[in-house]
């Protein structure tokens, strides 16, 4: 049975790191305050502290099916982690705008909300230095294999959300079971997800 599973990972230092914004960003930064975080969002194959390691195979499938998602401008998180599969409009406070790989770690760039309630309590922590982290928000089983827990093929990533626990360099991990995942994906995005499998494959 699929379960929410959630990852932990730490900006990088001050959470704000200019060299991965473009020149446009940066006058957005300078003119209109606007505010943007950037670091490690996920790792490939690396043990994390409670053991469970995601793949490079599926890690790579799910970054390309969420790009599909910062295309459309629909990329949302939440502040801290609600025990749920869904990301709920009311609640968002940042809106992930770029995602790569370097190496086995995805790299990302997020941008604070200005105009919602979240992202106005997301930039007051950031200006008042609060250390954040990020955390991916997924569906997936997991299997055990020589010690690691290792997570299986039908993993969906669903979003990214920021966190106020501790982060570290490994992930800190939490697993709950989701209320519900039935409708999660529009039709759209299973064929999307089809197309990415299949192109994937040769």
């Amino acid at each position: 049975m699929a379960k929410l599973l959630r990852e932990y990972y730490e900006l990088c230092e001050g959470g704000v790191c200019q060299d991965f914004l473009t020149e446009a960003e940066k006058a957005e930064v300078r003119n209109n305050g606007a505010l943007y975080l950037t670091g490690v969002m996920q790792r490939a194959d690396a043990r994390n502290g409670n053991g469970r390691v995601y793949p490079e195979s599926i890690l790579r499938r799910e970054v390309e099916n969420y790009k599909k998602l910062i295309k459309e401008r629909r990329s949302l998180g939440e502040l801290d982690h609600p025990d749920d599969s869904v990301v709920a409009l009311k609640n968002a406070s940042h809106m992930v705008i770029d995602i790569w790989w370097e190496g086995k770690d995805v790299m990302g760039k997020i941008k604070i909300l200005k105009h919602t309630p979240n992202g106005q309590i997301l930039e007051g922590l950031i200006k008042d230095g609060v250390q954040l982290g990020i955390s991916s928000r997924g569906l997936g089983s997991v299997r055990e294999e020589m010690g690691n827990t290792m997570v299986e093929d039908d993993f969906q990533l669903l979003c990214f959300d920021m966190v106020s626990e501790p982060s570290t360099q490994n992930a800190f991990m939490g697993l709950r079971e989701s209320k519900n995942h039935t409708n999660i994906f529009t039709k759209a995005d299973k064929i999307n997800r089809a197309l990415n499998d299949i192109v994937g494959g040769f």
